[in-house]
């Protein structure tokens, strides 16, 4: 049997790998070089304290993904986010406290609010907060209070169309923030879901990042028709001299039965495991994370608190963003209470999150077991 895909463990060895070459490039880029050890020391320690909370019977995970905002600049083909808000339009459990249908901007978490999550978050010992949208550089009063938590790196998930001059000195200041740039492979893929001109922003903003030593990472969706165009060597090539450290590998989600035959089967993700093999060899300053690819290594979702959970603009805990259903608030309740979510218990007693599922997101796929969990 196969040595089981540690993602927590590999993203630390990623991290170690990247130290080694800021620190080689120390002169050229001392900023990052000196965060990046500080945050490789922190990262240990907050291991140490999810470690002590396991002994205790109270598991932690080490990441969170936070949608800060449903509100977006780019009305991108396929987006997710807007298919959420129909499901919360349509939605009639009774006991659902945050995906309603006339959610409003004044339902939304404050940045006060949002940062005593990041303050609990530090104090239980989670390294990782993935903040997304919507457009979450929206939000700027939320990203500048991300800055004050040096314990916790901020992977900021953005169509790259609002980074500016402003954004780039709070980037290049705030090390803890990561851009990730949304991007679908080479120029007509890219403009045809997110808008003609997209590309072009995308890679000057690649550019001037690079010009300041600003790491930063790109997403892409994977689907049939761009899997081996963004897995080409070609392609990660350009983005790797363009300063690209990290790249997310996301499964395309269908939003509609029109929209499944994009969706990876099982012989587009034995191609991309295989793929991933080679890439992380290859590039070996350079971090690769497939999802929901690296679960199935992982032994299952890790989804509902395994290995993360979701936070949507409102403050309700969901097991995903791809499963926006939740029974509760952390308008309410602390972080670590939220962690008992009974919905994420029932998800887990059932066994829900090591089901098979045959493209995008096992709880996707599961929705109606998890409304049928959710109101029972």
């Amino acid at each position: 049997m196969s040595e089981e895909f540690n993602l927590e463990q590999y993203l630390g060895k990623g991290i170690e790998t990247i130290v080694k070459g800021a620190l080689n490039a120390s002169l050229k880029n001392p900023k990052e070089s000196i965060f990046i050890t500080r945050f490789s020391l922190s990262v240990k320690e907050s291991r140490k304290k999810r470690e002590k909370h396991e002994k205790s019977g109270n598991h932690i995970p080490p990441f969170l993904i936070a949608s800060i905002t449903e509100a977006c600049n780019l009305n991108c083909k396929g987006c997710y986010a807007n298919v959420n808000k129909t499901k919360w339009q349509d939605n009639t459990i009774s006991n659902q406290t945050c995906n309603n249908a006339n959610r409003k901007q004044s339902d939304q978490m404050s940045a006060k609010e949002w940062g005593y999550i990041f303050e609990q978050a530090d104090e239980l010992g989670i390294s990782f907060i993935l903040l997304a949208g919507g457009e979450p550089l929206i939000r700027l009063e939320i990203i500048e209070v991300a800055t004050r938590h040096k314990n916790i790196m901020f992977p900021i998930f953005t169509n790259g169309t609002l980074i500016n001059e402003s954004y780039l000195k709070l980037f290049d200041k705030n090390r803890n923030l990561i851009p990730i740039l949304s991007i679908e492979g080479n120029e007509d893929k890219t403009d045809l879901r997110r808008g003609d001109g997209v590309y072009n922003q995308l890679i000057s903003v690649m550019e001037q990042m690079k010009d300041k030593g600003i790491f930063y990472g790109a997403s892409i969706t994977v689907t049939k028709e761009n899997i081996k165009e963004v897995t080409d060597q070609s392609f990660l090539s350009e983005l790797y001299h363009r300063g690209c450290k990290v790249i997310f590998y996301v499964e395309y989600v269908p939003i509609d039965n029109k929209s499944k035959d994009l969706a990876p089967t099982d012989n587009e993700r034995e191609y991309m495991e295989e793929k991933l093999k080679v890439l992380r060899n290859e590039y070996e300053d350079m971090i690769f994370i497939s999802f929901p690819g690296d679960e199935k290594s992982s032994g299952g979702c890790l989804a509902a608190g395994r290995g993360f959970f979701h936070i949507n603009p409102s403050g309700g805990t969901e097991p995903c963003p791809f499963s926006p259903y939740s029974d509760t608030n952390l308008k309410e309740t602390s972080l670590f209470d939220a962690l008992k979510s009974p919905l994420f218990k029932k998800l887990s007693d059932n066994h829900i999150l090591m089901q098979e599922h045959t493209g995008g997101c096992v709880l996707f796929e599961q929705e109606e077991v998890v409304r049928r969990l959710l109101n029972s």
